[in-house]
């Protein structure tokens, strides 16, 4: 996960800076990876080369999720992200019935 975390490409379109240390994402992995609901790796021949997740709304929005991901950025223009959010939509579906749209926010600047 340090590959992709630490990458300033990667970090550009995301909520976060790079990380730095070693500890830092390891703290992140502990308070907001391992208890989040529906957070998922992005494989490639079984290794982590990013990560998926959808994040419950609450009170009157429930029925619908937001989507995020981020992926190395060597892995970028592939088509990996788009098959990883087929199948992560498929089984969030399956798994939260209780769903009914899987939404996420773009940013105008990830031509992408």
């Amino acid at each position: 996960m340090m590959v992709w975390a630490s990458d300033g490409e990667v970090a550009r379109f995301c909520r976060w800076e790079p990380y730095k240390s070693l500890d830092a994402l390891t703290d992140y992995i502990r308070i907001v990876v391992l208890p989040h609901p529906w957070f998922r790796a992005i494989c490639l021949r079984c290794r982590p080369i990013g990560a998926i997740s959808v994040t419950e709304n609450t009170g009157g929005d429930r029925c619908r999720g937001e989507l995020g991901y981020v992926l190395a950025s060597r892995y970028w223009g592939k088509g990996i992200v788009t098959k990883a959010v087929e199948l992560a939509v498929a089984l969030v579906f399956r798994e939260r019935p209780e769903l009914e749209r899987v939404e996420a926010l773009v940013d105008v600047d990830d031509v992408a």
